[in-house]
């Protein structure tokens, strides 16, 4: 079973993940994309990356505001496995833009 990260830990991988926050309960991240079909896109690309990683966000879609939340349920905290998602993420919002 993966590791849940310490506090210390997760706030220093959050240092460098972009829009990033949260503790070792979970890590989220909001991005607003300029339309609902952007939106639905960025989130059609994540599904395929956590499908790849067999590892799968929390998404909240409103309009064109979409949240992820990232935590390993089964661990009960945040793992290497979440920061892992939240940078693949990052790198999908960001050519989403």
């Amino acid at each position: 079973m993966a590791e849940v990260l310490t506090a210390e830990a997760v706030r220093d991988e959050l240092g460098g993940l972009a829009g990033w926050s949260g503790d070792p309960g979970g890590i989220t991240r909001t991005v607003e994309l300029a339309s609902f079909p952007d939106a639905i896109e960025v989130v059609d690309r994540v599904a395929v990356t956590a499908e790849e990683l067999d590892h799968h966000p929390d998404i909240d879609i409103r309009w064109r505001t979409v949240t992820f939340r990232c935590v390993t349920h089964s661990a009960g905290g945040v793992t290497r496995r979440d920061v892992e998602l939240a940078r693949r993420i990052d790198e999908i919002v960001g050519e989403g833009r």
